[in-house]
């Protein structure tokens, strides 16, 4: 499993979801105006505030969804990246020293 790619993606998908949001509120906004509810200035005061409300929360998901994510892997006992370095750098040190041996027998 690519957990870097799995976590790109589940990204794109708040990407648009907040795209879909933003879009719907200003379409509300906009038919609100025109129904006489709020005025110009309230709907561009309310898109912004909540445009800049959804901006902070999409970072904070980002955050919590990268930590699920790492918990996930975790418990399906996936190892992260620095251990598979490390057995890595401990298998060609004993591959190295098996060749060693071997040249000492001949």
């Amino acid at each position: 499993m690519d957990s870097d790619n799995l976590l790109k993606q589940l990204l794109m998908i708040g990407v648009s979801t907040t795209t879909l949001v933003a879009d719907k509120v200003r379409e509300v906004s906009d038919q609100w105006v025109r129904e006489g509810r709020i005025d110009p200035e309230q709907a561009s005061v309310f898109v912004n505030d909540l445009m800049q409300q959804l901006k902070s929360e999409q970072g904070n998901l980002e955050e919590q969804m990268q930590r699920q994510l790492r918990k996930t892997l975790q418990d399906l006992g996936v190892p992260r990246q620095s251990e598979m370095d490390e057995l890595r750098g401990r298998l060609d040190r004993l591959e190295r020293q098996l060749r060693d041996l071997e040249n000492k027998r001949w």
